[in-house]
């Protein structure tokens, strides 16, 4: 099964965040993602379980 991958705009849209700001958060490892080359990607699954850390924070 084929998992949606996000691009740090991406996400950056959804959290009304600049997609530097995305950047950060995937570098200091609040935002799990995947580095495909020299780009990142995010899985629907881990914005959803970061939703879920920061509703609880």
């Amino acid at each position: 099964m084929m998992k949606r991958l996000l691009t740090p705009e991406d996400v950056a849209e959804v959290l009304q965040l600049h997609h530097l700001t995305v950047l950060k958060l995937i570098k200091s490892k609040k935002l799990r993602a995947v580095k495909l080359g020299r780009v990142y990607r995010i899985r629907e699954e881990d914005l959803e379980k970061f939703f879920q850390e920061q509703s609880t924070a």
